[in-house]
């Protein structure tokens, strides 16, 4: 469109004056006011602004009840953690522990969850915290030691680490003998972290 206007000009100027250089010095000086002026410019791409709106858009949590808010938010920051999205599990942990602070009641699953969330922003004291309040409440549950393993490697702390796979072996068998819920909903982490601690120990398991 804007093409087709300049040449119309550069027609009518050579025309009227006929001297085609200043037709094609107005074409330029034109071109160069178009660019700077905002209604000239080409519009943005509304799709591409659209989708970028929506990513960072927080769930609609309004109407849901706080162990719902909870798991909500905690499964994006998860998600963005593993697709390596820094940026979204900034913005959201506060939030998921906050859902967290309003629960109305607490069992292991929701302090192991609150204890990744901890880990994942570098609040190790506080997701270590929370593996002894967990073992306090749940003597022998598995996710405390995952908990108290997870915050050693962070810390690189091989000694305390050595120390979480051993209480995770010698709990293993009768703890899953329980059945927890939480434990089938976590097996793939329960699996992964037994892998580990089998072959710290050279595979001398319970």
């Amino acid at each position: 469109m804007l093409g087709c206007l300049l040449a119309a000009i550069v027609a009518a100027v050579s025309t009227l004056f006929d001297q085609p250089g200043l037709a094609a010095l107005l074409a330029v000086l034109l071109l160069l006011i178009s660019r700077q002026s905002p209604g000239l410019a080409a519009e943005p791409e509304t799709g591409t602004a659209e989708a970028s709106a929506t990513a960072a858009t927080p769930p609609d949590i309004s109407n849901l009840t706080p162990r719902e808010r909870f798991n909500r938010l905690y499964n994006r920051v998860m998600q963005a953690a593993q697709s390596g999205d820094e940026a979204t599990v900034s913005r959201f942990t506060p939030m998921a522990l906050m859902a967290y602070a309003q629960l109305d009641t607490v069992d292991a699953d929701a302090r192991y969850h609150a204890a990744l969330l901890k880990v994942h922003t570098g609040e190790v004291d506080g997701s270590r915290a929370l593996a002894d309040t967990l073992l306090a409440h749940d003597p022998g549950h598995l996710f405390g030691y995952m908990i108290r393993g997870t915050v050693a490697r962070f810390r690189k702390d091989d000694k305390q680490l050595t120390r979480a796979y051993g209480d995770f072996l010698q709990h293993y068998d009768p703890e899953m003998k329980l059945a927890r819920p939480e434990y089938g909903e976590h097996q793939t982490s329960l699996d992964d972290f037994r892998k580990a601690a089998l072959g710290k120990s050279g595979g001398n398991g319970s």
